[in-house]
C-alpha cells in the first residue's frame, strides 16, 4: 500500500491485492496464517519473470 501511495485497506484488498493473489503473481509467506500479523507477500516466479520483462 505505501508503494503505491495507498490507504484505503479495502479498496487496495479488492483492487490489488486479491487479484495478484488470484493470478499468481504474488504469494503469501505464511499460507496457513493469512490474517497474521507478522504476514508478507513475495514474487512468484510468473511474478518475477513479469518484473524482468518490465525493467529489463
Amino acid at each position: 500500500m505505501q508503494a503505491l501511495g495507498l490507504m484505503h485497506r479495502p479498496t487496495f484488498r479488492g483492487n490489488y491485492l486479491n487479484p495478484a493473489l488470484a493470478g499468481d503473481w504474488i504469494e503469501r509467506t505464511q499460507p496457513d496464517s493469512p490474517r497474521s500479523p507478522t504476514q508478507r507477500y513475495r514474487l512468484t516466479p510468473k511474478g518475477r519473470q513479469w518484473l524482468q520483462q518490465q525493467t529489463g
